[in-house]
């Protein structure tokens, strides 16, 4: 029996369906971690997470097993024992689940208990739960495997600890969300830590996938409750922690301590690495994006350059008989000090076409909303035209602000294959934009200093689709408009709770009002980084007909 144990926590990115990547990845861990009784990887490491319905297919899962006999195999050369996340049919039935690698052969498998079935996730339509787990046996230790969701409730572990699990170590897919890692390590795992009397691992994927990005930021608590380990968020990282038996139980040794990001780099982070992932994994070459001279799309091009580098990056302005000095200037300035590829493309020709195929049908009537957003709508054409010729991704700009209430023209300026910024309110947009002027992301590879024109963090935001047009005209000030939202969205609250807590009742009404009418938009919009608890789309699931009016 052990009294000393090597473990090596591998914290990696992972691609949805690529079995062969993602063993390969396992393979390359396992040499690097020469010298380990354990290397573990998170949750269904093998398959990619989440997989959705990709899960069902019949041939994935047989790869899948295929794939983990190879890696068994593996095992029995010199070299650590491997812990892997994948899926597993016993009985007919589908699991989520991890088998102990270990002398070549597949030594135990352990079913995921506890299925979430709440916010992003819906595991229960995909998976069936497992018993509750009792420990695997490695080197002399009794090791619980509580796979992400079964540490959120206290059963499985109280029950890993009845069977006489002497440490915990918890694979997972955590996906980010503001405040995500201080609710992990002290809302949830110092919890069972210090309930069971065990130390336990915590270990994270990192990476984009689709809507989803993860952060990492694993670590390891002891019995006590104390972090022994910290490891870094938004990067790959394969760490050996050393763990000793004493009188009292299992404890990791104190080892690394990383500084994880801090508001609001996380967030910058967060939309720089599930970009970088998006773009590179689906094959495309770069960004095109339009530079309108304001803040939302000025940032998106900051966000592109840190994920991607500059060599990867078009803005092109489209400019109208209203877009102002300032705005061309702006957007010059912003292209300049980002060090993109840069055109402008007037669109008062295409506007004028338009106008005059439309001349006989609008007779009569006067200009309004139809008009200016025809604007928009030929700007995404023109951008649409650009990725189709030359096979850039379009990157949509619009704000959770704005998505919110609608202030965005379907077929327009909400055209594209990416959103960075469709969970993030408009205020936070002027947040991450000063932050980024200032600082350059831990795993940004853009240009230090100001790259956002000063100009643009102070200038009043219009769409400049009519002569002097403001979003003030349309919308309440947005230090107003996105606390409301934030009570209508996020907390899903009342008009009258919000009067209540102050707001305008006819305000709040009204944006009530929008906010519900624009679910048609939102539900053709673009795909977009989750940030917040109620993201729309994977979290936020309202239906695009009802009457309810909550005031």
């Amino acid at each position: 029996m052990a009294d000393t144990l090597r473990i090596t926590l591998a914290q990696l990115n992972q691609s949805v369906g690529d079995l062969d990547g993602n063993a390969a990845g396992v393979l390359e861990a396992r040499t690097a971690a020469q010298g380990a009784d354990l290397v573990v990887f998170p949750e269904l490491h093998l398959i990619g997470y989440p997989p959705e319905d990709l899960i069902l297919k019949p041939a994935l899962i047989e790869r899948a097993a295929a794939r983990l006999q190879i890696l068994a195999q593996a095992s029995a050369s010199e070299g650590p024992a491997m812990l892997v996340g994948s899926a597993f049919v016993l009985d007919g039935a589908l699991h989520n689940g991890v088998a102990l690698l270990d002398q070549g052969k597949v030594a135990a498998v352990r079913l995921k208990h506890e299925l979430p079935n709440y916010g992003t996730f819906d595991e229960m339509r995909l998976f069936q739960p497992g018993p509750l787990p009792e420990p695997v046996i490695l080197r002399g230790a009794m090791i619980g495997v509580p796979i992400c969701e079964d540490i959120w409730r206290p059963e499985v572990c109280r029950h890993l600890a009845d069977f006489g699990a002497e440490m915990l170590i918890c694979i997972n897919g955590s996906p980010y969300e503001i405040n995500k890692d201080a609710l992990r390590i002290e809302g949830v795992a110092k919890r069972r830590a210090v309930d069971t009397g065990l130390p336990l691992a915590y270990l994270n994927r990192v990476g984009g996938q689709d809507e989803l990005v993860f952060d990492g930021a694993s670590f390891v608590v002891n019995g006590d409750g104390a972090v022994a380990v910290q490891m870094a968020d938004w990067r790959e990282q394969v760490v050996q922690t050393n763990w000793t038996r004493t009188a009292q139980g299992w404890r990791c040794d104190r080892g690394l301590i990383e500084d994880l990001a801090v508001h609001p780099e996380d967030i910058y982070c967060a939309m720089v690495l599930a970009l970088r992932d998006y773009v590179n994994r689906n094959g495309f070459p770069g960004v095109v994006l339009g530079l309108s001279g304001g803040i939302d799309s000025a940032l998106c091009a900051a966000i592109a350059v840190d994920a991607l580098g500059a060599e990867r990056v078009w803005g092109v302005m489209m400019p109208s008989r209203f877009t102002s000095r300032a705005s061309l200037d702006h957007a010059a300035d912003c292209a300049k000090a980002l060090g993109i590829r840069y055109s402008v493309m007037p669109i008062a020709e295409a506007v004028n076409g338009f106008d005059s195929v439309l001349g006989e049908c609008f007779e009569g009537t006067r200009r309004d909303l139809a008009e200016e957003n025809l604007q928009s709508r030929i700007r995404g054409t023109l951008l649409m035209a650009l990725s189709n010729k030359f096979g850039p991704m379009l990157l949509t700009t619009g704000n959770k602000s704005e998505m919110s209430v609608g202030f965005a023209t379907i077929y327009g300026d909400m055209a594209g294959g990416y959103n960075p910024l469709k969970d993030a309110y408009k205020t936070t947009v002027y947040a991450l934009a000063r932050w980024r002027n200032g600082h350059v992301p831990r795993i940004g590879i853009g240009p230090r200093g100001e790259v956002i024109p000063p100009e643009v963090l102070v200038r009043a935001p219009s769409a400049e689709l009519r002569a002097d047009q403001r979003d003030s005209d349309s919308l309440p000030p947005y230090e107003v408009l996105d606390p409301i939202l934030l009570g209508l969205v996020d907390h899903d609250k009342s008009v009258e709770q919000l009067v209540n807590e102050g707001f305008d009742r006819e305000t709040v009404r009204e944006m009530e009002r929008l906010l519900h009418r624009a679910e048609y938009k939102r539900r053709q919009a673009s795909p977009g980084v989750k940030l917040t608890a109620r993201n729309f789309g994977r979290d936020r699931r309202y239906p695009i007909t009802h009457a309810f009016r909550s005031a």
